[in-house]
């Protein structure tokens, strides 16, 4: 049996939560509830593997564009995730991070991510990034834009300088990148991070991949040849 590689830091679109409700003859919401229930299961996973850090695709800045029904469903949902997954996330020493600008999310939903991020900031077992209001091309205009703000000219702009003023500085890139869903495409999602981060994309809807498919997943990074444009 092959040895398991682990990567490091694993990225995840949650993509499919809509069309798994659908097939249960239920709403959306439903898909969006059972979507979220699976993040605590998959980061146990991630942990009992040894990945340091997993970082998920959960609001986009084009998700606005949905129904305002479905939005204020996720961003009451987002407020229910941490009140009553919170204790939990404490319980496997998870470290929450939230990716994108929070500061136009609703005050309620904000004040829940300020609790996540207050609460477990100390923790150290497994880094959780959740993407909300982020977008890869905006974030990379938000980058720029606070490196223009501190002064730097031109010639001092290098790739470093570039990373340190994204939403993910301090943190790795990823190793693999997980779309769940059965799409073949990033989605504006860590467009600047992921330049050699290995792909994987898998037909198994969000709320229905399991430890096995993570293992799956993991096995096909194993076999990569990573060359980072070497030999």
């Amino acid at each position: 049996m092959t040895e398991l590689k682990i990567p490091d830091h694993i990225a995840i679109i949650l993509d499919g939560n809509g069309r798994w409700a659908k097939k249960q003859n239920r709403p959306r919401t439903f898909g969006h509830k059972e979507g979220a229930e699976n993040v605590i299961r998959i980061a146990k996973s991630c942990k009992k593997f040894g990945v340091k850090t997993l970082t998920l695709y959960a609001f986009s800045t084009e998700n606005w564009k949905r129904p305002a029904t479905e939005v204020g469903f996720l961003m009451d949902l987002l407020i229910k995730f941490v009140n009553s997954k919170l204790e939990q996330l404490m319980a496997e020493d998870c470290k929450i991070n939230f990716l994108g600008d929070i500061s136009k999310l609703p005050a309620k939903t904000k004040d829940a991510c300020d609790l996540a991020l207050d609460k477990t900031k100390d923790n150290k077992s497994l880094v959780i990034n959740i993407a909300l209001n982020y977008g890869g091309r905006d974030e990379i205009v938000h980058a720029f834009k606070e490196i223009m703000e501190k002064g730097y000219v031109p010639d001092e702009i290098t790739e470093e300088l570039i990373s340190e003023n994204l939403y993910t500085a301090g943190l790795p890139d990823p190793d693999l990148l997980i779309r769940p869903g059965g799409e073949i495409r990033l989605s504006n999602f860590l467009i600047y991070q992921l330049a050699y981060t290995e792909l994987y994309f898998t037909d198994v809807l969000w709320p229905d991949f399991t430890e096995d498919d993570l293992r799956e997943a993991i096995l096909a990074f194993t076999k990569r040849d990573r060359r980072y444009g070497g030999l």
